[in-house]
């Protein structure tokens, strides 16, 4: 199943969205609704909130009073975390409860407020952020739900900033305008992007272009893309895992095709061919055809590796598995730091791709128009390690 987090900050319409997904067959699980489930009346969740709190947060009948611990927590750190200790985790397993629950096909959205500031945006294979104007959220919990201006500007600033939910979003929606405008903005994501993203998770199906040459101006988007890809790699098989952001978009300053290269370092090929399941599981899967690099200035020798592609129609990737310290791996980042190190060696590598993409609408021909130009970039990057003492960078 694909599994979608979204999230937006107080007053954005996120809920608005989960609706709309809902209507187009989502599984949505509430963050929300279910705190409040775990706090019902009888639960061990209420009880803990009382031996920690007192019972000055209860009402009368016995729920929970929400406003009552509301003004103990707000402002008060020790005693929010405190609360947090005490719901997240029953959230947690209540959510991977209703996750296991649901159909192998499905499109589960977790709707969570706080998925940003909980760290939890690589446990997904898709994060979803809406983002509004923040006079508007003003304006929208003043009128709807009886805030005064103050407060909603307090609750605003005391959740995390809209720069970084966007840093932590695959998908930013924009939420300024009615709701018809919400909705089409929705439905054309869940058509173009979020139907695909599940049918090829299930079938392991990686996205690849392989005819449209199109060299973009340099992007500070593709390092922060890759940095999200990262995370979830690393969440998904384990925090100590070595994948880097290589090729032309790690590279600042460089034209490049609108592709993110990521490598992960492994200790043999059996172990990439033993995490080639969860690579797949978690968005990655593994890419058919020949797995080899070109042995630079070795005629017709190859150094063996592992591909991967992206199934999420809207980001293409590259995920090359190599082995640390063999020399395809050693090339890879070899020729990234000389690129970022040395502006001529750049820039001429953008004037030829710009002639390669003019010559070459398709990206076999234009790849293969690269490979005398990689054999001496390889030959000049050798000569400019040893001249500076280089060592492979994270």
């Amino acid at each position: 199943m694909l599994r979608v987090g979204l999230t937006g900050g107080i007053g954005a319409g996120k809920s608005a969205v989960a609706k709309r997904l809902a209507e187009r067959g989502a599984v949505i699980i509430d963050a929300d609704l279910l705190s409040r489930e775990v706090v019902r009346p009888g639960t061990e969740g209420l009880a803990e909130i009382v031996a920690a709190f007192g019972a000055g947060v209860l009402t009368a009948g016995g729920e929970l009073d929400r406003p009552a611990l509301g003004a103990k927590v707000f402002g008060d750190e020790h005693a929010r975390r405190t609360l947090e200790g005490i719901i997240h985790p029953r959230v947690r397993t209540r959510t991977a409860e209703l996750t296991r629950a649901a159909a192998p096909d499905a499109i589960v959205v977790n709707d969570v407020p706080l998925l940003v500031e909980a760290g939890l945006a690589p446990s997904y294979h898709l994060v979803l952020v809406v983002q509004t104007d923040r006079d508007l959220r003003i304006k929208r919990l003043t009128q709807l739900r009886g805030m005064t201006a103050a407060e909603a500007a307090a609750r605003i600033g005391a959740q995390t900033d809209d720069g970084r939910r966007r840093a932590a979003g695959d998908v930013v929606i924009t939420n300024d305008a009615d709701l018809d405008d919400l909705h089409a903005r929705v439905d054309v994501l869940w058509r173009d992007r979020i139907v695909g993203f599940e049918r090829n998770l299930r079938t392991g199906r990686s996205v690849v272009n392989t005819h449209d040459v199109r060299i973009l101006p340099a992007d500070p988007e593709w390092p922060v893309r890759a940095e999200r890809l990262m995370a979830r790699i690393r969440h998904g098989l384990g925090g100590d895992a070595d994948v880097r952001h290589i090729g032309s978009t790690s590279v600042p300053g460089l034209p490049a095709k609108d592709v993110i290269d990521l490598m992960l370092s492994v200790r043999t090929l059996a172990e990439a061919d033993a995490l080639a399941g969860r690579l797949g599981e978690i968005g990655f899967p593994r890419r058919a055809g020949e797995w080899f690099d070109n042995a630079r200035g070795t005629p017709g020798l190859t150094w063996p590796k592992r591909f991967h592609g992206s199934a999420d129609p809207g980001c293409e990737v590259n995920l090359h598995v190599r082995v640390a310290g063999s020399p395809g791996w050693r090339f890879a980042l070899l020729m990234r730091d000389h690129l970022r190190a040395v502006p001529e060696a750049r820039d001429a590598y953008a004037a030829a791709k710009a002639a390669w993409a003019e010559s070459f609408q398709d990206r076999i021909g234009y790849a293969e128009a690269k490979e005398p130009w990689f054999d001496a970039e390889a030959q000049a990057a050798d000569d400019w390690a040893e001249e500076v003492g280089w060592q492979p960078g994270p």
